[in-house]
């Protein structure tokens, strides 16, 4: 299982990769083709060697299309660029949506992954869970605006090793954040 999320990892980054070098040494178009041909790959690959498609990869990969579609069509790059923007902005909101709802997504992760529903579990999840769409939004927004104000080495930095640091950085002030929240709520 964790050889299969390292390859998961690194399949992810395959079309903005390929979409940086295109564009970098031919047109937009063939950037767009090449990103969207090698997004086909990707589907493909993860099918074949994780034997599932996750839900986030096909949602990701008919996002891919489509903006392919319109940067081949428009010939401009950024159609294809706001992929991460529209995906983190998409995630944060049904994160947002479903803990509305009642059980939100981490809630339903957790259960797949057979964790108890505690009382502290109970607190700190719907918490997570509302810190995560937020910083999703955020970078979804974030992801946006390096997609119109930054050149395409910096918004591929930022789509593949920069959003796995960001991550990191988040989880480590959550962790403090969701630690003394529960020491104040429960006692040590």
């Amino acid at each position: 299982m964790k050889d299969q999320s390292k390859m998961f990892f690194f399949l992810s980054f395959i079309p903005a990769m390929a979409y940086w070098f295109l564009e970098e040494n031919y047109s937009i178009r063939i950037a767009a083709l090449g990103g969207v041909g090698l997004a086909v790959i990707e589907i493909i690959l993860e099918k074949l060697i994780i034997k599932k498609v996750h839900k986030i990869s096909v949602f990701n990969f008919v996002l891919i299309v489509f903006l392919g579609s319109l940067s081949f069509i428009g010939d401009d790059g950024i159609w294809f660029k706001l992929q991460p923007c529209l995906t983190g902005l998409t995630m944060g909101g049904a994160m947002t949506y479903f803990s509305y709802k009642g059980k939100g997504l981490v809630f339903e992760f957790a259960q797949e992954m057979g964790m108890n529903q505690g009382p502290i579990q109970a607190f700190v999840l719907p918490l997570m869970e509302k810190h995560l769409a937020y910083f999703m939004v955020g970078y979804g927004a974030f992801m946006g605006g390096v997609s119109f104000m930054a050149t395409t080495s910096t918004w591929l930095f930022f789509k593949t090793v920069g959003f796995y640091i960001s991550a990191f950085v988040f989880f480590l002030i959550e962790m403090v954040f969701i630690r003394t929240r529960v020491i104040k709520t429960f006692g040590s």
